[in-house]
């Protein structure tokens, strides 16, 4: 496991149980990993990748960071902060049209110094290239990050997040038998895997698909794959990772990637009035609904912890 790293995050993110909302369940055992905690502008799983990517960025002497996303983009909200700490220049190529108002993670990109490019339909960073030629003409040397910090660099940060969660795990002696999360660009869902191989922790993902989309031709799933026997070789991993290893629930997207359904405001008021835990609409809240309709359903064995990894997300706010 690489130890160097730009530290950013402010760890170990508290795990604790959802003791209300347990009682609503009984016979499930509710708890969640607070990485909406991580503390880079207002937390969430970005930093986790960040620490690396940006490590990687500053060793090899690139001054300038660009990366790309959808215009409320928790992604590029923490890539502009951790490039304002870094002192690096950050470019957001984010998709859309320019806002009369600045909002949410929009304004947040702003404040911490981003230069952005809107992009249209394109908001997963495809205008990239263009604007990377732009800035080497002008003796830039650029460190691109890609959609989500979705690749084995970013992966790490994950991979550390797995034994983060054994060792916390192990202190109070609790195993865990599910874990559910949100999974868009595939770097989460990558180092959790890998964390679990490397770390030996006994635990079944249960990765929530949030975007039905492919990226630039390419599924999620292979992204997913691809990461994962990079990762594996890199972190000297002996199994060969397969298709039937890059497990994705879907179904839930079936709506779309950023449509907001009664589903995802219903599971964020109930974990809000249960245990005054917030989460967005478009990852965390869709997740969320996707565990709680598992346990509704009795899709899960009972006697069982679960375990929900908060991945982050901010309120929208104007200026």
């Amino acid at each position: 496991m690489p130890e160097k790293k730009t530290d950013l995050c402010f760890l170990p993110t508290p795990l604790h149980p959802l003791k209300n909302l347990s009682k609503k369940y009984p016979g499930y055992r509710l708890y969640i990993k607070r990485d909406d905690l991580t503390g880079l502008a207002g937390g969430g799983n970005k930093a986790r990748k960040l620490e690396y990517l940006i490590f990687d960025a500053l060793n090899k002497n690139c001054d300038t960071v660009i990366t790309g996303g959808a215009q409320q983009s928790n992604h590029c909200r923490q890539t502009a902060a951790a490039c304002a700490a870094a002192g690096l220049e950050c470019h957001l190529a984010l998709g859309g049209n320019e806002p009369e108002i600045y909002e949410g993670n929009l304004l947040s990109s702003f404040l911490f110094g981003a230069k952005i490019y809107f992009t249209g339909e394109h908001r997963k960073g495809e205008d990239i290239p263009g604007i990377r030629s732009e800035l080497e003409r002008k003796n830039k040397k650029c460190y691109v990050i890609p959609y989500g910090g979705s690749n084995v660099t970013g992966a790490f940060g994950y991979v550390n997040a797995v034994s983060e969660i054994k060792d916390q795990l192990e202190k109070v002696s609790l195993n865990i038998d599910h874990i559910f999360f949100a999974s868009s660009s595939g770097g989460t869902q990558a180092g959790l895997i890998l964390g679990l191989e490397l770390f030996n922790l006994k635990a079944e993902l249960m990765p929530v698909n949030i975007d039905k989309e492919d990226q630039e031709g390419i599924t999620q799933e292979e992204n997913i794959l691809n990461i994962l026997n990079n990762g594996a070789d890199l972190l000297n991993i002996k199994k060969e990772f397969s298709a039937a290893d890059v497990k994705l629930i879907r179904g839930y997207d079936s709506h779309g990637y950023g449509v907001v359904t009664e589903n995802e405001t219903s599971a964020m008021k109930q974990l809000a009035e249960s245990e005054g835990i917030l989460i967005d609409p478009v990852y965390t809240g869709r997740a969320f609904h996707a565990m709680l309709d598992h346990l509704d359903r009795k899709k899960l064995k009972p006697d069982t912890n679960i375990l929900f990894l908060h991945t982050g997300g901010l309120p929208a706010f104007r200026f």
